[in-house]
């Protein structure tokens, strides 16, 4: 498995921001090069693919999503996925863009962490009507070099809002101040992983009581503040265990913040149903 970092680094299309639009008819690299790219890899920087029309299968953290007319798969950076090698539908958009991206854009994007856990998106026609001409705004900008960044990040924060507002459409208004805090929460886990903090310092840094941080993780999660971080830390111990990026089971625990790698192993398969030998064997 590769990280694709070069994808941007290399063929980005613009001369000052790492971006990139695929279509059927725009963006696509050269055979020699794209038959270089493995079809699975840890993606660096914010996926989206936009499925106008068609179907595609594609693979995010080992579950498989199939993507129809009319519906969104977004992928975030450091997830496992795989694209499709089976077609791509007839009309489409693909999108990649980092963090360097993001940061020059003038507000945040909540749906880009994904809080409910919705991997694929579908969108009204309303919308996939204003999403496509939005991305063949950006394909016209991106196919000159030195386009003004300003006007590609005017239209990539139009098309970021236009999803963000369908990825919380049918649940919750990410401006309610509970949705808010579990974002918050997310985030901090995100960022604390391998240091296992306690519930009691994350609930003080959200300036919340460890109770109302119980209550509105399990609310949104299904899962317990202490549940939702065990069950992250065991989901990247999968990433790397399917990929090969460690070399042993101790390795792997120290390297996820455990100092008991029998007490990491136990873990798993609590969470998982399957020995760390087992999920080896069904890699194999």
């Amino acid at each position: 498995m590769q990280t694709i970092k070069s994808l941007l680094d290399d063929h980005k299309q613009n001369d000052k921001l790492p971006i990139r639009i695929v279509s059927p008819n725009f963006g696509h690299l050269a055979q020699e090069i794209a038959d270089q790219i493995e079809l699975t890899h840890r993606s660096p920087y914010y996926f989206i693919l936009f499925m106008v029309n068609g179907c595609a299968r594609h693979v995010v953290d080992l579950e498989e999503f199939d993507i129809e007319s009319n519906q969104l798969l977004t992928v975030r950076p450091h997830q496992i996925h795989r694209y499709s090698a089976s077609g791509h539908g007839t009309d489409y958009f693909k999108l990649g863009f980092d963090e360097n991206c993001l940061s020059r854009l003038p507000k945040q994007y909540p749906f880009l962490i994904n809080p409910l856990n919705q991997q694929k998106i579908s969108v009204t026609p309303g919308t996939a009507i204003r999403l496509k001409a939005i991305f063949e705004i950006l394909i016209g900008l991106l196919s000159i070099p030195d386009t003004d960044p300003e006007l590609i990040l005017a239209h990539l924060n139009s098309l970021l809002t236009e999803v963000n507002l369908m990825y919380f459409a049918t649940d919750k208004s990410p401006a309610d101040d509970r949705l808010s805090k579990y974002i918050d929460f997310q985030v901090f886990v995100e960022n604390n992983l391998v240091d296992h903090p306690t519930i009691k310092n994350i609930a003080g840094e959200l300036a919340l009581s460890t109770d109302s941080l119980y209550q509105i993780v399990k609310q949104y999660s299904g899962l317990s503040p202490k549940e939702f971080i065990t069950n992250r830390l065991i989901l990247e111990a999968r990433r790397r265990m399917s990929y090969g990026e460690s070399s042993s089971v101790k390795e792997l625990a120290f390297e996820l913040g455990f100092n008991d790698p029998d007490y990491f192993s136990r873990i798993f398969k609590k969470v998982t149903g399957k020995t760390i030998a087992a999920f080896f064997k069904d890699l194999s």
